[in-house]
């Protein structure tokens, strides 16, 4: 029984040390830019801790469900401190517009349930049958209602797998393309580099034949001055 409650306190004091170290992260808030990855990375960080923190929360609630052995003013004061810390982690997850964590506790239920035995104090055997069926009843919508938001997030992720998926096929393609662009422009420029040679070895040999009808003009030119006079 002792190490079961020290189990429970040891968790507990956990969960008050993660919830400490969000509000930290969340004061943090102020000193980044109001948006931009850095931002964003925070945010996200922030989400993961709250989400970690409800789960500890629901494993303090299951075992104080099991009451090991505690007098009932500390069970009822364990309770309410279990109570004031679930209401500050939805508080913190509404700072962040976590509505997915406020929906969270309210399909699963209350934390703190009114007791079973209460409910059958005064019924007989026929009303006993009855309440049994209505918590049967109760648990089948509760199931159904998480069963609906299973389904809904597996569609949501179908989703987003199929948007990556096409994404990932359009950067393939945009890389061939840039690949093929890439060898091509290579060819161009490899081209333009053999006409350039060609054009500065043509004009190189135009200047030359210019030259040499040059000299045979003036050879002739002189020839004829020298005869007729």
């Amino acid at each position: 029984m002792a190490s079961s409650s020290d189990a429970w306190m040891k968790e507990y004091n956990e969960a008050v040390k993660l919830a400490d170290d969000i509000n930290g992260m969340i004061s943090e808030r102020s000193s980044f830019p109001s948006s931009g990855p850095e931002t964003q990375r925070h945010a996200s960080a922030i989400r993961r801790k709250i989400t970690i923190l409800g789960t500890r929360l629901d494993s303090l609630q299951s075992l104080l469900s099991k009451n090991p052995g505690k007098s009932e003013k500390e069970m009822n004061r364990r309770k309410d401190t279990l109570l004031n810390l679930r209401s500050k982690v939805n508080q913190m997850a509404s700072t962040l517009n976590m509505s997915n964590f406020a929906n969270r506790d309210s399909l699963l239920g209350p934390d703190i349930k009114p007791d079973a035995m209460s409910r059958t104090v005064g019924l007989d055997n026929s009303g006993l049958v009855g309440l049994q069926r209505q918590i049967m009843k109760e648990q089948d919508e509760g199931l159904e209602k998480l069963e609906e938001t299973v389904i809904s997030t597996k569609h949501i992720a179908l989703a987003v797998n199929e948007e990556l998926g096409l994404h990932t096929r359009l950067i393939d393609d945009l890389d061939e393309h840039v690949d093929v662009t890439d060898s091509r422009l290579r060819r161009v420029q490899k081209n333009l580099a053999v006409l350039n040679k060609r054009t500065k070895g043509g004009c190189s040999c135009l200047c030359m034949l210019l030259s040499v009808v040059g000299i045979v003009v003036l050879v002739l030119v002189i020839w004829l001055l020298v005869k007729y006079l």
